[in-house]
């Protein structure tokens, strides 16, 4: 997967995203979160555009400290050459988010001078 720095720093990459293993697709743009040991968070509003289906909540310590419980949804994802379902968490952010969760056993190259991301 190819992806790019944006001029706030962020690292991002595309990938597709689907409510269902057979539905129709989006393509999201997500940051890249070396900081979130989980895999995936999307905007309450982007889950509601997608039609995400409600799975229930997870209790999460924040960056600040703090403790919250966030909801989670349904969720297919095109992860290189396959579909894979995963449990999402809302935010009401504006950003979404890809951790650690789906970093493991890929390797990550960021290039702030060119302002490329290339993770295989």
């Amino acid at each position: 997967m190819i992806g790019r720095v944006d001029s706030a720093g962020r690292s991002l990459i595309e990938i597709e995203i689907s409510g269902t293993d057979d539905g129709a697709t989006s393509s999201v743009a997500v940051w890249i979160d070396t900081g979130f040991p989980g895999e995936l968070v999307l905007p309450q509003s982007m889950i509601d555009n997608l039609a995400l289906a409600l799975t229930g909540t997870v209790s999460a310590t924040l960056a600040d400290g703090s403790r919250a419980v966030l909801t989670t949804y349904e969720c297919h994802v095109r992860w290189f050459d396959d579909w894979l379902r995963l449990e999402v968490v809302a935010n009401s952010g504006s950003v979404a988010l890809l951790g650690v969760g789906l970093l493991l056993n890929r390797r990550l190259t960021i290039d702030f001078r060119s302002g490329s991301v290339a993770l295989d």
